[in-house]
């Protein structure tokens, strides 16, 4: 599984919105829209801070395990 698939259901599991995502990043949904289809990298420290935010591994969110 890609990490724009595990970002998406991570989200959705706990009831966020892209909003309030792209709030707790620092960024403009826009942006954090194009993680979420794949159509952008995901900056290392933005996946660290959504690792954190949701208790789960880098390599979780990325789908190495």
């Amino acid at each position: 599984m890609k990490a724009y698939g595990r970002i998406r259901d991570l989200r959705e599991d706990n009831d966020k919105t892209q909003k309030e995502i792209a709030a707790l990043l620092n960024m403009q949904l826009t942006v954090y829209q194009r993680y979420e289809r794949g159509e952008r990298e995901i900056p290392l420290w933005a996946a660290i801070k959504l690792a954190d935010h949701y208790g789960v591994s880098l390599d979780y969110l990325v789908g190495r395990e």
